[in-house]
């Protein structure tokens, strides 16, 4: 089991009993910009732009979200953070594939009353960490468009945008969102 500590944070591999928290966790957020895309046929352009009012985003509960630990697949992890108090701050779920040798993060949620104390960053320490285990070459993610927050955050961390799915989120809650992907090596 991987753990880590800082002064405010216990980081490990996520155990069965962390299944209810990591299901229960607020993924939401509010954000007051917005990534407008620009499809061509040559590629897509993004531009940030300004929503008034702030747009809020509940995701809906997926239903493998809670699976955490306890299971055999050696190429699957579950991370999490656990506040000093106890409660759950955030989580990563990641999957390696051996065929094109990526680290892919399935999920990664921070509570909102955690979000800017570097627990995203120490998570996606924990699937670097995982990766380079696995001999992963590069660490690949999907983020819908209007997630700005979260795309800064990944940027800050060192990914770089790769493709886009404008059709992605078609037929779901999610409908008119676009599907930005991102990587970044994984040294």
């Amino acid at each position: 089991m991987t753990t880590a500590t800082d002064d405010m944070y216990r980081y490990r591999t996520a155990l069965p009993e962390d299944a209810p928290a990591i299901k229960a966790l607020d993924g939401s957020f509010t954000t007051g910009t917005v990534f407008r895309v620009t499809a061509t046929e040559e590629g897509f352009t993004l531009r940030e732009v300004p929503v008034e009012p702030p747009l809020t985003k509940v995701f809906p509960q997926d239903e493998s979200d809670g699976d955490a630990g306890g299971d055999d697949d050696t190429d699957s992890r579950t991370f999490v953070a656990q506040a000093a108090s106890g409660e759950l701050a955030g989580f990563v779920v990641v999957s390696y594939s051996r065929w094109n040798r990526r680290l892919v993060v399935e999920d990664i949620q921070v509570a909102p009353e955690h979000r800017g104390k570097g627990v995203g960053r120490a998570l996606m320490g924990l699937a670097t960490e995982f990766a380079r285990e696995r001999g992963a070459g590069h660490i690949w993610l999907e983020v819908t468009n209007i997630n700005a927050p979260a795309i800064h955050a990944y940027r800050r961390m060192g990914f770089a945008f790769c493709g886009l799915d404008t059709t992605l989120y078609d037929g779901t809650p999610s409908r008119g969102e676009q599907a930005l992907y991102m990587i970044r090596p994984c040294p």
